[in-house]
């Protein structure tokens, strides 16, 4: 049962919070969190750097321009079916200045009656070649739009200084095209899978866990509890804030959402520094002993060495380490993005 009274962990950070609160006052429950430390180095981009190994192991042939393919009437054509498929290209429709390095873009999908064909969880490799480069440019981005969503696909992406294929992207005006392809499958999700699952974000690491989440709560007969901790450097820099806010408002006993800044306002409510092994005794939902629960982990290298461990490649978790290993947690509760 989730109790109707707002967290109490401004009160007291020494006693575990693993209620869900009824009230908007539960947006303020770590007003007082403030551990001093240097947000994690690195990027996301960083921890997608292996392109090609990416792209051989999920799609060994690289044949490209193939049609989408053929699926029954009774529901919406798909325009990545996987497989041997091969690279789609597809028109920019819209850019939007989202923050002061990140943009918002909409692709449309070959006809206006396709939908994009991503499960959940799972996303799609984009592949650029500049005139001067060897080999094309392979990154993997999950889309923010619904996966119902007819006739077009939408990324938040981040540029990051160096970053390849995110300049390139920042670069593009609508009506160029890019090449993209999938749907490369991660965490294979089913309705009430988990009772309670716990999600632990840095920056863009957010796209993969708002994807699981829409779908938990877009769909009626899926009960799951969300407990999402989000780190970023600044305010400006959380993305998808107000879509958070939205499931935090129409969810409040299912939905709860922590933000912690590595350089917060005067005016700032929640935490301040990175992902401790305090701030998780205090916010997570179950302890290591309740199997049934699931902790997701995405965020720039950082974050993944101190929180859980790197992966070793797209298909293989690498071993758990870190505050969660620590913590007691298992191999089995925990995946990577």
């Amino acid at each position: 049962m989730f109790a109707r009274s707002a967290f109490r962990a401004a009160q007291n950070l020494n006693q575990p919070v693993r209620r869900y609160a009824s009230e908007s006052s539960a947006k303020t429950a770590f007003k007082n969190y403030k551990p001093n430390s240097n947000f994690y180095a690195g990027s996301t981009a960083g921890a997608v750097g292996l392109a090609y190994l990416l792209f051989r192991e999920y799609f060994p042939s690289t044949k490209t321009g193939a049609a989408p393919a053929a699926i029954t009437a009774d529901a919406a054509p798909k325009a990545f079916t996987g497989g041997d498929q091969g690279f789609i290209s597809l028109k920019l429709d819209s850019v939007e200045n989202y923050n002061h390095n990140t943009k918002k873009f909409r692709f449309s999908l070959p006809d206006a009656n396709y939908v994009s064909g991503l499960n959940i969880a799972s996303a799609l490799i984009t592949k650029y070649k500049g005139p001067q480069d060897e080999k094309p440019v392979i990154r993997p981005y999950t889309p923010t739009s619904d996966e119902d969503a007819r006739g077009y696909i939408d990324f938040v992406i981040k540029k990051y200084e160096g970053g390849a294929m995110s300049t390139h992207l920042h670069n593009m005006s609508p009506g160029q095209r890019l090449e993209l392809k999938g749907p490369i499958p991660k965490y294979p999700w089913e309705p009430n899978k988990h009772p309670s699952i716990a999600m632990v974000a840095g920056g863009t690491g957010i796209t993969p866990m708002y994807q699981v989440a829409r779908a938990i709560f877009s769909n009626p007969e899926d009960k799951t509890k969300v407990t999402l901790v989000f780190a970023n450097v600044t305010e400006g820099d959380i993305l998808l804030k107000s879509e958070l806010q939205e499931l935090e408002n129409t969810y409040p006993n299912r939905f709860r959402a922590f933000y912690l800044l590595d350089k917060p306002p005067d005016s700032w409510k929640q935490g301040s520094g990175h992902v401790t092994q305090e701030l998780l005794k205090t916010i997570l939902p179950f302890e290591p002993k309740d199997k049934d629960g699931k902790i997701f982990v995405c965020g720039p290298p950082g974050m993944y060495k101190a929180v859980s461990g790197m992966k070793k490649s797209p298909q293989d978790q690498g071993e758990l380490s870190g505050i969660l290993k620590e913590m007691g947690y298992t191999e089995d509760q925990v995946y990577k993005f």
